[in-house]
């Protein structure tokens, strides 16, 4: 299998088969994210208890997410460089003490900078698990492999505010981070345990300045990764305008507004769970065209119902944008796998890159669209916005990423390789 090329030609199948290995990657995806999730419910508490604003109280998350992206920038080129085990265990490890200064905050800015630092290890998990999965999985089978991450990972970020909000109702705040050092120490010793070193064999002179060249220099990784941020930024926009358009425009309650939003979520993971299924017959392009096709004509749709007034009620609202967010899955699972095959002993340093520019730039379009909600009588500046980044995602498909001919297969990749070396 090519993508073991270090590795015995049984470790690879022994590998890519195991479901110890597949639900290691589940956990270590998801524990940063849920993590986050777990807390929200608290804010309101921690404002209380600390005597300050909620804004302030928010920070625990908004700087949370800062550590997020920082982490894939890092953790990334690390797990190129020293391989996924080390990277993994060492993040790991910041998380657990980060937890632990977590527990014993006496202030809202104690919690704030440990919360940054526990993203910061945590996050490893996010970036590393699309790195290995690039490394023991074919190229046309990584799509469905992170697309059937994804959607386990999405079972658990869905429960994970109810579960916060119940540790925190029966036990305190404090309880929610010993439930995370808890679990980040579990995560630590089954890496430890039986996930081994996939890293792929490195030529000589490789290093994060040198990959990254190579990689911003081709086509295909950066319209491969412009399509993946730009699609995640359709959810970031809607989720940071959603709430004032529900609540401020149309009257509903906050409990309503999240009812309403976990059907988004909804799509996005039977959207996920398509893509396992079409995956393993169908090309990544045919994929990431069909869900442009689903992103494009749903927020045609909602744009359309805002001209109409019609989306004024939630269900033409969200009843659409779930069309997008199926679309969106397809997208970004399919984007995302091309990107990390394009050069793939460097899967660690495309996927941080990767991350980092979803979050950094995810951070923004989350306050975009706040301001689009929260400054407008209507839904059609959020549903133009949504609209517009749909166009964009499909412009990079089509006007950067080259024709399947040029830049796809597995053998042209080892042979770029080996010309590549050849010239060094």
């Amino acid at each position: 299998m090519h993508g073991m090329i270090s590795k015995p030609p049984g470790a690879a199948t022994d590998i890519a088969t195991s479901r110890v290995v597949l639900l290691l990657l589940v956990v270590m995806t998801g524990i940063a994210p849920i993590s986050l999730y777990m807390l929200v419910p608290a804010l309101p508490v921690l404002a209380t208890n600390f005597g300050s604003d909620i804004s302030i109280a928010q920070m625990t998350v908004s700087l949370y997410m800062v550590g997020i992206a920082l982490s894939q920038l890092i953790m990334g080129p690390l797990s190129d460089r020293l391989g996924r085990r080390p990277v993994l265990l060492g993040g790991l490890a910041l998380m657990v003490a980060a937890s632990i200064a977590c527990i014993f905050a006496q202030t809202l800015p104690q919690l704030i900078a440990a919360r940054f630092f526990q993203a910061l290890g945590g996050a490893a998990g996010m970036v590393v698990s699309r790195a290995i999965i690039r490394d023991i999985y074919e190229r046309d089978r990584v799509a469905s492999m992170i697309s059937l991450v994804v959607a386990a990972l999405m079972i658990g970020q869905m429960v994970s505010p109810l579960t916060g909000g119940l540790i925190e109702t029966a036990f305190g705040w404090r309880a929610i981070f010993y439930a995370i050092t808890i679990a980040a120490i579990l995560v630590a010793v089954g890496i430890a345990v039986a996930l081994p070193e996939t890293r792929r064999s490195r030529a000589a002179g490789s290093g994060f300045r040198r990959d990254m060249g190579i990689l911003i220099r081709n086509r295909a990784f950066v319209g491969y990764v412009m399509c993946q941020v730009l699609a995640s930024q359709i959810i970031f926009t809607f989720a940071g305008g959603g709430p004032y358009i529900v609540v401020t425009q149309m009257g509903r309650s906050s409990a309503e507004y999240g009812a309403w939003f976990a059907s988004t979520g909804l799509a996005f993971l039977v959207g996920n769970l398509l893509c396992v299924r079409f995956a393993p017959r169908h090309s990544l392009e045919k994929l990431i065209w069909f869900g442009l096709a689903l992103q494009l004509c749903g927020s045609l749709l909602n744009l359309s119902w805002s001209f109409m007034g019609w989306n004024e009620a939630p269900a033409w609202l969200f009843g659409t944008q779930m069309i997008v967010m199926a679309g969106n899955a397809f997208v970004m699972a399919n984007s995302a796998a091309g990107a990390i095959s394009i050069r793939p002993e460097a899967a660690g340093t495309a996927s941080g890159a990767m991350g980092f520019l979803q979050q950094g730039i995810g951070a923004l379009m989350s306050q975009f669209g706040a301001y689009l909600g929260g400054h407008s009588a209507t839904t059609l500046p959020l549903t133009s916005a949504v609209l517009a980044i749909s166009l964009l995602c499909a412009c990079m498909m089509f006007f950067v990423v080259p024709r399947r001919e040029v830049v796809v297969s597995e053998a042209l990749i080892e042979r770029a390789e080996e010309e590549e070396s050849g010239m060094m």
